[in-house]
């Protein structure tokens, strides 16, 4: 199997530099072409020693990789939705708007609600992690939830719909240890739009 195609860094539809100030041009090149970076080719390399560990027959190795295809793969996964998920000052819609807002003043009392209970979640992660908005199908709810390390949300039966990463990389230069104003921060570059693209088609 040849996984080269498998997996690719995702075009950024913004410049590095676009979601300053509240997200530093340096702290977005190093995050995207870093770190993110990293994560594809460490996913590419793991898929191509499972995929030739299958071929063989061997179990242990095939075991012993899901480690290394979880992590780098949640790590694939989870920045390619993040950087969707956050749009340039100017180019968002100021606030939510139609099913998603109604699906947040429904759940949460308000979108004001919301941002109060994910901020203060997503602030709380000890050590690495993410903090999300996703959707049950089930359920039919949207539920707010964290995620440790690199863990993609699909391992808790939740689509994504909103990630703020709280890995260290994504903001220390420019915020330090002060991770509570980098969540506050990031609330100014949500892109509301993109969220409820993913709401109405998680929902239907």
């Amino acid at each position: 199997m040849d996984t080269r195609n498998f997996c690719t860094l995702p075009d950024l539809a913004y410049d590095f530099s676009a979601l300053e100030p509240f997200i530093a041009g340096e702290i977005m090149e190093l995050h995207y072409m870093k770190h993110h970076k990293t994560y594809v080719t460490n996913l590419q390399t793991a898929l191509q020693k499972y995929a030739d560990a299958e071929q063989k027959g061997d179990i242990a190795a095939m075991i012993a990789l899901q480690q290394a295809i979880r992590f780098n793969g949640g790590g694939h996964v989870n920045h390619s939705i993040f950087w969707t998920n956050l749009a340039p000052p100017s180019q968002r819609k100021g606030v939510p708007s139609g099913a998603l807002k109604a699906a947040l003043d429904e759940t949460f009392g308000s979108v004001e609600g919301f941002m109060e209970k994910m901020t203060a979640q997503t602030v709380a992660i000890q050590g690495s992690g993410w903090g999300w908005l996703g959707y049950h199908k089930d359920k039919k709810e949207l539920i707010i939830t964290t995620c440790a390390n690199q863990d993609p949300l699909s391992t808790q039966s939740l689509t994504p719909l909103l990630g703020i990463d709280v890995w260290e990389h994504a903001y220390y230069l420019q915020y330090k240890n002060v991770r509570a104003d980098y969540i506050k921060n990031i609330w100014n570059i949500v892109s509301w739009q993109n969220v409820e693209e993913r709401f109405i088609k998680a929902s239907q």
